[in-house]
């Protein structure tokens, strides 16, 4: 066989393992990491300024940080085993962690002691998030959007507060305010006046910006507002942003392990980062669903664990290494999009960059000296910007439901009473003050006690006995075992469902019954759809309701139809959302000949009218193979809902398929 015969017959390499030429892969990198960095040091810094810690402490915190970020990144993004998804996702310390961490650091003195508290709960949390991987992976089914939306609401919620008090001037110019200079009081007009100058920055630069520029936004308001702090008077003869431990800073350091002493681990720290943990497994989840969405790349169970067990592992590491708990940057999944530039190696560029930043503590000094009130006015962005991405991830939730509705409230209200009530000296809610110590190290977190309510709540709502408003039933999954000894016609009414309106599929696999497993099961049925009569595959695909189309909003819909759109939340759309879906599934019916089909149950309604007019650029061929896999990856959905260890996305049969078209 010939060079050109064998290379023609090479698969082609997907763009997310396409290597770029260095200089490509040094700017894109660098993009990635101005994107994240503000993010990245805003956690150690937050926890400094909340427990003490000195302006060296910091330096030692930002440094380990970026070190710890990169290894992490470069796990995530290149892979070792089974650890890491592959994809260009960049990792870095969860917001969600901010709270407890500030809470485990106050019960146990505060200051550089208590960090060993903090990094012993990280480490225990690590290696539980690399033990339960694999199981997580296959109960993404019970966090649902009404659930991850109501925990990133309540944690961008519950984070606005920190971030007030470092627009006022910090904590310690609170409870000191004989130690700062006059003009650096809390709430004092300097203090405000910078903060609030640093969102103006912020909201300009994303209102005129365009392309890399826009994506800096907080970056550059942090940059341009300690530029300004530094030519502002503190009333005492001195500036609001001064750099003197830059100047005293090596050029070259490295923070070792265990840097602030051997970890010690107590049993209430520990909880509380496990539910952190457990909070961004969810967090990750959905970054990778909708990184491998961006990319076009399938996303299996094994993806989801391989994601989570570079989380555990960079966790752990992070507690070794004097850093915390890590997660996907949901930012950087945004600057993907951005930019489409798909590569992994790229992600992997940046982790090596941050790793060189981590070992330059004249970088981390300069980013400890930005003033409390700068910091506080990015912080109110970002902090609310995660609130909004709660909310948004709220607008696929299926409020006609009245359950969701109580979940979102009664978690939301939980969360608030630690945040709202006024706190004691040590830093404990006055609503708790009845209960023990321990207690209410746990109940004093509003992002931990609110994301328990949310949990439990849809698990009681929406699990555990009756129905719910959509009509859907509760009841045990069916397992293969009992799928395989049904009669035929048991066989038939079980499964058929799974596809609109035929039962040919399920009838053809109900005689090549036994299964060996649930994943038999489906890529029976699977290969039965794909080798359907054309006539047939045209008829099924007639068969499928219009998105978002009249039937749903009459409510002539069949259950399974009304629980995949409300999933996405195409049940209650706003007017100009409902006439962008009139005119794009009605001008591709007109071009293909048959309905839209998508498998909408992962998607927001913007994703879904992206992808659907990203479609309408196929081939009628091109596009007939689309309407087939999203077909296979409905019934994946559908079929979950009834059988027991069913995977959520498309089959290996279709991901090929995906690959060839």
């Amino acid at each position: 066989m010939s060079t050109t015969t064998t290379a023609a017959k090479r698969r082609p390499r997907h763009p997310v393992d396409e290597v770029l030429p260095a200089q490509q892969l040094a700017v894109y990198g660098l993009q990635h990491v101005f994107a994240f960095y503000a993010g990245a040091v805003v956690v150690p810094i937050l926890l400094a300024g909340a427990i003490g810690l000195n302006q060296s402490q910091l330096i030692h915190l930002i440094n380990a940080d970026l070190f710890t970020c990169g290894i992490a990144s470069i796990l995530q993004s290149v892979g070792v085993w089974k650890i890491g998804v592959r994809l260009p996702l960049l990792q870095g310390v969860t917001f969600t962690a901010v709270s407890p961490m500030i809470i485990i650091g106050l019960d146990h003195g505060g200051g550089a002691d208590s960090l060993t508290f903090i990094y012993g709960a990280v480490i225990v949390a690590g290696i539980f998030q690399l033990l339960i991987a694999p199981y997580f992976s296959r109960l993404v089914r019970f966090f649902p959007p009404v659930v991850t939306g109501s925990v990133i609401t309540i944690i961008g919620i519950t984070l606005i507060p920190v971030a007030a008090y470092d627009a006022g001037g910090g904590q310690f110019a609170l409870y000191n305010p004989d130690l700062v200079p006059e003009n650096m009081k809390f709430g004092s007009a300097t203090n405000l006046s910078l903060a609030f100058f640093t969102i103006v920055v912020i909201l300009l630069i994303t209102r005129y910006a365009r392309g890399f520029l826009a994506t800096i936004a907080v970056l550059a308001g942090l940059v341009i507002g300690t530029a300004v702090a530094a030519f502002v008077s503190d009333g005492s003869g001195g500036k609001v942003a001064e750099f003197d431990s830059v100047k005293g800073s090596d050029w070259v350091g490295f923070t070792g392990p265990f840097h602030f002493g051997a970890p010690q681990f107590a049993l209430v720290p520990i909880l509380l980062m496990i539910v952190v943990m457990l909070i961004t497994a969810v967090e990750t989840t959905g970054d990778v669903y909708a990184t491998g969405q961006i990319v076009e790349k399938p996303i299996g169970k094994s993806d989801i664990a391989a994601a989570l067990r570079a989380d555990g592992l960079a966790t752990f590491l992070g507690g070794v290494m004097n850093s915390f708990p890590y997660t996907c940057f949901a930012e950087n999944v945004g600057l993907v999009r951005l930019t489409r530039v798909k590569s992994r190696w790229v992600v992997a560029t940046a982790g090596g960059i941050m790793i060189l930043l981590g070992l330059v503590p004249k970088a981390g000094a300069l980013v400890s000296s930005i003033p409390s009130c700068v910091l506080g006015g990015a912080a109110l962005v970002m902090f609310g910007t995660v609130a909004a991405v709660g909310i948004q991830t709220l607008g696929r939730v299926d409020f006609h439901n009245h359950r969701n509705i109580m979940i979102v409230a009664v978690s939301l209200g939980v969360a608030m009473i630690p945040v709202a009530l006024p706190q004691t000296a040590d830093g404990q809610s006055v609503f708790l003050t009845s209960f023990p110590d321990n207690v209410q190290a746990f109940l004093n977190s509003g992002i931990t006690v609110g994301s328990v309510t949310a949990i439990l709540l849809n698990l009681f709502l929406n699990y555990w006995g009756g129905s719910d408003d959509t009509g859907k039933p509760d009841h045990e999954l069916i397992n293969i075992t009992v799928l395989n000894t049904m009669t035929r016609e048991e066989f038939i009414a079980t499964v058929a469902p799974a596809f609109q309106g035929t039962s040919a599929v399920a009838g053809a696999a109900a005689d090549r019954r036994p299964f060996a497993d649930a994943n038999a099961l489906r890529a029976t049925l699977q290969d039965e759809l794909f080798s359907l009569p054309a006539a047939q595959q045209d008829a099924l695909m007639h068969s499928y309701p219009a998105l978002a189309g009249e039937e749903l909003r009459a409510g002539d819909l069949g259950e399974n139809s009304v629980i995949d759109q409300a999933s996405a939340g195409l049940t209650f759309l706003g007017e100009e959302h409902q006439e962008a879906f009139n005119e794009v599934t009605r001008a591709y019916e007109e071009k293909f000949g048959f309905p839209l089909i998508i498998a909408v149950r992962e998607l927001s309604a913007e994703q879904v009218l992206e992808q659907a007019w990203n479609r309408l650029d196929n081939s009628p061929t091109q596009e007939h193979a689309a309407a087939l896999l999203e077909i296979a990856k409905i019934a994946n959905h559908r079929l979950a809902d009834v059988v027991a260890d069913t995977a959520p996305m498309g089959s290996q049969r279709a991901a090929s398929l995906q690959r060839v078209y």
